[in-house]
């Protein structure tokens, strides 16, 4: 049986990678994992949020020994001119060393949202504080709050998982002589 870690404990995390991994293999486990980011608590811009997600992937491969996978989901803003829009990012590390990336679900953000960001708020607190919820992230997130429930964080999530897969799903058209050789 295949283990996969979540580098989180965080529910809707967990429960984004476990909706895709029971359509890889419903033998398959996911287990979340505590462990600390190597960047900012509010990563600003798609680099700082990509290598998040990457160093998150590789520490909870490292802190489950069992686990054949390890993925990393980031959360972070970024911004285009004067607007801030939510962006996201999974990395998905084998213990060969290959890794499978899916980023996405941008959202352009509310002002009241934008200025309490740029004050230094994170996204989280500044959601719960506009929409007088508590620890939204842990719940619909603020993808979830701004559509209205037209869509989730775990939604939008389980689709980057889906989309890191993609060095897994379909092997063939990924690797190239390097990995090939490496593999062996």
């Amino acid at each position: 049986m295949v283990v996969v870690a979540v580098a989180s404990t965080n529910p809707v995390k967990v429960g984004a990678v476990q909706a895709i991994v029971e359509r890889i293999d419903p033998l398959w486990s996911v287990a979340g994992v505590a462990v600390r980011s190597a960047v900012a608590s509010q990563p600003w811009g798609q680099g700082e949020t990509r290598l998040g997600a990457h160093a998150r992937a590789l520490a909870a491969l490292e802190a489950m020994p069992a686990a054949g996978f390890g993925v990393g989901l980031e959360g972070g803003v970024v911004a285009f001119g004067e607007d801030l829009f939510t962006v996201a990012w999974c990395a998905i590390v084998d213990r060969e060393g290959r890794v499978g990336w899916g980023g996405g679900a941008m959202l352009a953000l509310p002002p009241p949202v934008a200025e309490a960001l740029r004050a230094g708020t994170e996204l989280g607190p500044a959601m719960d504080r506009l929409s007088g919820l508590s620890d939204s992230k842990r719940q619909m997130g603020a993808i979830g709050l701004l559509t209205n429930g037209l869509s989730d964080r775990r939604t939008a999530y389980g689709q980057l998982v889906a989309l890191a897969f993609a060095p897994w799903r379909r092997p063939e058209w990924y690797e190239t002589g390097e990995t090939a050789s490496r593999r062996r």
